[in-house]
């Protein structure tokens, strides 16, 4: 089967498919598959999410219960099995499927760099399916062409190269050094062309920082 044959079901929860791998994961997981598609949020994602019942309804971990809600019923609709990169331990390898996909390769910062989305790229959730689905070909590393913005966005100290030093941005993100990250994005992030072309709405990635660093929404 050809991608372009499956039903749109992302399409019309700003969804899209960024990047797939054939293998069952039945050994390493509980599910049996051919093909393992992954889905993440389109630039304009965010106008739709917040007009979601998960979103209104004022609860904790919004974006977890709609990227539940929907990609499990996407998966339905595909005949598959929803798998999540959240939700408690196991975790389900989701960086190293990304990294499978050809789509998304490690960056010189460490984080992961998407052909389409850069270093915006998340991923809500991967659908399992029982059969197979022809996938595009792996496009060029898009970072051997760059002249790597990422590796000096850094203000925090918190990606050297070596690693991501995870207290240490939070620490900074804390400060007036950091609200300006805190508002539009990890600085990184959106130092990569890729991303800037991507254009994720910065009340989204607002977002995302406070969820970081252990605010409320």
């Amino acid at each position: 089967m050809k991608l372009s044959q499956l039903p749109a079901c992302g399409k019309s929860h700003k969804l899209l498919i960024l990047g797939g791998f054939h293998e069952s994961v039945n050994e390493v997981e509980r599910f049996d598959s051919q093909t393992v598609l992954l889905f993440g949020p389109t630039p304009d994602f965010w106008d739709f999410f917040t007009q979601s019942p998960e979103w209104k309804d004022g609860k904790p971990d919004a974006m977890d219960r709609w990227s539940l809600r929907v990609l499990t019923d996407m998966a339905q609709e595909l005949g598959g099995e929803a798998l999540f990169p959240f939700g408690g331990a196991p975790f389900l390898p989701f960086f190293t499927w990304a990294l499978k996909s050809g789509q998304a390769w490690q960056s010189p910062v460490n984080l992961l760099v998407h052909a389409e989305a850069g270093l915006m790229v998340s991923y809500r959730g991967a659908i399992a399916l029982p059969y197979r689905v022809d996938l595009p070909e792996a496009p060029e590393k898009p970072c051997a062409t760059c002249h790597k913005p990422c590796l000096t966005a850094c203000l925090s100290g918190a990606l050297d190269g070596d690693g991501y030093d995870v207290p240490a941005c939070k620490d900074f993100l804390r400060t007036e050094d950091g609200a300006e990250n805190m508002s539009q994005g990890c600085a990184v992030r959106r130092a990569c062309p890729i991303s800037q072309s991507y254009a994720r709405m910065e009340a989204q990635s607002a977002y995302h920082m406070r969820i970081f660093v252990g605010e409320s929404r």
